[in-house]
């Protein structure tokens, strides 16, 4: 039979969230049912929710940083039992068939992957994110979360640890390489974090040096304020790899100009707004601008499973269900260190 949880919802762009219930649906034969312990709260989560990214199935409860313990499993489930640590994280499903799915990179899904909230799913319903206190997913779009990483601080790496950690893989950060991260918020404090443990040198470019204590604590070799035009010039054609974590407009031009001969630029935050590019910050030296989506589920669990061979997991401040308006407030005007996480048992 479905099952009533109890969840929080965004009703409209510009109103606060909101107590419900909604309904998962019955466990399947190859789903797994979870109960969510600690949801982390992402930028992506505001944005979705107060229409930035176009419309919104209202009401919608958002949430792509879960994890929980398994309470369920379908007849034909083979990798989970009762009890396992597991996760979900951006999407829920794909197709499946595609050319990139088949390559097990159904982050790419040529017809769309399911998204954890605000997509549609293979029964034409809208899915449900985790700001509630259960989800059903099918087992292949499951993570285990391993013994060594707690669940609070594990939570924001089904997102923000991931979305660092592919670019961070696919462009070879590590020993010898010189990586730049911008931006110290959710996404950039876990780059930083994982960039070290790959090995490589980092370098923090930030607004301010606010927050440059953690950010040498948390791994960086060196942090610099772009606010300062002295940093862009110091810099000039030092990385091999920038990752741009930020959610807001910067002169992506200077940010590339730091770039060494075949460095990379890669793109993990989304403004809303779109940013220009000029070619003449590329072409002289043969860099490259990119984007990054999540990982697929294989480097998901290989993510993880880093983190807690390396003890890496993300700085978190732990609320209720009821502190979300005021946490997104925050997160907004960048006053977090460095991920809010939901106790869910507060929506009890």
């Amino acid at each position: 039979m479905p099952t009533i949880v109890n969840a929080v919802a965004a009703t409209a762009p510009d109103q606060p969230l909101t107590r419900t219930t909604i309904t998962r649906r019955d466990v399947g034969p190859h789903d797994v049912r979870i109960d969510i312990k600690f949801a982390g709260v992402c930028h992506s989560d505001i944005h979705t929710a107060r229409g930035e990214w176009g419309p919104v199935p209202y009401p919608l409860v958002v949430g792509h940083e879960i994890a929980g313990i398994v309470a369920e499993v379908g007849a034909e489930v083979t990798r989970y039992a009762v009890g396992d640590r597991v996760g979900v994280g951006c999407m829920v499903n794909s197709c499946g068939e595609c050319e990139q799915c088949a390559k097990g990179l159904e982050q790419y899904c040529l017809r769309g992957n399911i998204q954890t909230y605000a997509g549609v799913d293979a029964d034409g319903t809208i899915t449900q994110g985790g700001y509630s206190q259960q989800v059903v997913v099918t087992e292949d779009f499951v993570v285990r979360i391993p013994d060594g990483i707690d669940l609070d601080v594990a939570a924001p790496l089904l997102c923000a640890g991931i979305t660092t950690y592919s670019p961070l893989r696919h462009w070879g950060a590590g020993r010898g390489r010189k990586v730049a991260v911008v931006g110290m918020g959710g996404l950039g404090h876990m780059a930083v974090k994982l960039a070290h443990a790959m090995g490589a040198e980092v370098t923090v470019l930030s607004q301010s040096l606010k927050k440059q204590e953690d950010g040498l604590r948390l791994g960086a070799d060196d942090y610099y304020a772009t606010s300062d035009p002295a940093t862009f010039e110091r810099l000039a054609n030092t990385f091999d790899l920038i990752i741009n974590t930020v959610s807001a407009p910067i002169d992506l031009n200077a940010h590339l100009s730091l770039l060494a001969v075949d460095g990379a630029m890669v793109n993990v935050g989304a403004p809303p707004q779109p940013l220009p590019v000029q070619v003449f910050s590329l072409i002289p030296s043969r860099r490259t601008f990119a984007g990054s989506a999540i990982g697929s589920i294989a480097e998901t669990q290989e993510m993880l499973d880093f983190c807690a061979e390396h003890g890496v997991g993300a700085e978190i401040e732990l609320i209720t269900a009821d502190q979300v308006d005021q946490a997104w407030e925050r997160v907004l005007a960048s006053d977090v260190r460095y991920r809010f996480v939901i106790d869910v048992a507060s929506l009890a």
